[in-house]
């Protein structure tokens, strides 16, 4: 039986959407007749950890139907899609971080990768990071002998019709790891160049509709120029005015406002500004052989490998089952603005050295891929090698103009300038260091996805 993994990485009170995707995992089962790992990784505090066990524990018990209701007529046979449904389809792990640390641990030994320590630290940092925590997910579906990941995300829900979730799974199992060529039957457009037809379908995504997926909505309404100064920092060193209007008008607003009425799904190369990595799914070839940048307290850096599919020729279907992206509060007041504001900050630094990393993958195009349509991690890593040598004017520059930016809205904006200001150089610093680590990681991530794969049963995570 095929083996999926829809991954939920939290660390936040989230026990309603738990119950949500334990209904889209069930929803998998049921029509593809596959065994969905729900993997659920936990950095929540002790106390929202607990509130989702309790929710993990309701799941179990209404999932799945058991094979005895389903015999005694007790379930309408409608509901099943794919035949009579095993109550072992649906497995639901729920690590927290320890349960997570000891399974790294037991990897990066096995895995005889140099510096073991330091991979754990780039593997489960003290940061969040957005990377990392789906890099957990990558290797830990291949110890659960997953054939691709599917990532929600703690801060988003599903569209209804007709009073029915609409979950983005469907479009997902419908075509992902298929050879594009025999995906374009379960599409509703195929605008796919025959020249990649051979090609497997590495990446299957939509969007969100809602609030901006970066949390910045409040500069757009307070001051609309300083909301366009600020979006257009995360622009390409010389790009021109045009370029960064049209980049503003493009960033984070995801699939719009309009809600799910029909099913539109596009086989093509993926149009990665239609994706969003609450409503994402991969190929395990793809990330079997790159990880994500592993960079902390940094929006964004799990946007990568949508890049390298796109880059490398690989064909992706991009669909319209997008998802309800919504805010928690402790965003906008406090720490939690800080922490937030501290994230976009980072994220405008490190794009001085994706950039160029982006820009010779696009230049390279299907040459990132060997004979068999796989993609050769050794030139992603010398690229962010010699990424990390890129001069950084640009990023004080950008770290000037934020200031300027931020004091001139006043109030809590200004504020932030204030703490943001003495912590320029380790930022400058960090940004460097966070492409050098995801050259290193990339180096290691061979030795570490064979490892996970040949995890002792007594082993997996449970």
């Amino acid at each position: 039986m095929r083996a999926v993994c829809l991954t939920l990485p939290t660390n936040r009170e989230c026990a309603a959407t738990i119950a949500a995707i334990g209904a889209e995992a069930a929803y998998a089962a049921r029509r593809f007749g596959v065994r969905v790992h729900l993997l659920i990784l936990d950095s929540a505090d002790p106390a929202a950890f607990e509130r989702h066990a309790e929710a993990v524990a309701a799941l179990s018990a209404v999932a799945l139907p058991a094979a005895g209701q389903m015999a005694a007529g007790q379930v309408d046979p409608g509901q099943v899609v794919a035949g009579q449904v095993d109550p072992g389809q649906v497995v639901v792990h729920h690590l927290d971080e320890a349960a997570q640390r000891t399974f790294l641990r037991d990897v990066i030994e096995r895995s005889g990768a140099a510096g073991p320590d330091k991979l754990l630290d780039l593997m489960l940092p003290d940061a969040v990071s957005y990377g990392a925590c789906t890099n957990r997910a990558f290797l830990l579906a291949g110890a659960l002998g997953c054939d691709s990941v599917h990532r929600r995300d703690s801060d988003s829900a599903y569209q209804l019709l007709d009073g029915e979730a609409v979950f983005p799974i469907e479009h997902e199992l419908a075509t992902l790891g298929l050879k594009a060529a025999d995906a374009a039957a379960a599409v509703t457009e195929d605008t796919l160049d025959p020249v990649h037809a051979d090609k497997p379908v590495a990446l299957v995504g939509g969007s969100f509709v809602g609030e901006l997926s970066v949390d910045i909505g409040e500069i757009r309404e307070l001051d609309p120029d300083a909301y366009h100064q600020v979006v257009a920092l995360w622009a390409p060193t010389g790009a021109s005015e045009e370029d960064r209007r049209e980049l503003v008008a493009e960033s984070f607003t995801g699939g719009g406002t309009d809600p799910f009425t029909a099913d539109r799904a596009v086989l093509d190369l993926p149009d990665i500004w239609r994706i969003d990595m609450c409503n994402v799914a991969l190929d395990h070839e793809v990330y079997d052989r790159v990880p994500l940048p592993p960079a902390t307290a940094t929006i964004g850096s799990d946007y990568f490998l949508l890049h390298l599919v796109r880059d490398a020729t690989l064909p992706g279907v991009v669909h319209n089952r997008h998802i309800v992206n919504y805010y928690t509060p402790e965003r906008r007041t406090g720490p939690g603005f800080t922490a937030y504001q501290l994230r976009y900050a980072k994220f405008l630094l490190s794009m001085l050295y994706l950039y160029p990393v982006y820009f010779e993958m696009e230049a390279a195009g299907g040459a990132l891929l060997d004979e068999a349509h796989h993609v050769r991690p050794d030139v992603i890593a010398d690229s962010a090698r010699r990424s990390a040598a890129t001069d950084r004017a640009e990023n004080h520059r950008r770290l000037a103009a934020l200031d300027h930016c931020y004091r001139q809205l006043g109030g809590k904006y200004a504020e932030f300038a204030d703490h943001l200001a003495p912590q320029r150089a380790r930022l400058l610093d960090e940004a460097q260091a966070d492409i050098e680590d995801f050259a290193l990681l990339i180096d290691a991530w061979g030795p570490l996805m064979r490892a996970s794969k040949a995890t002792p049963a007594d082993r997996l995570p449970r």
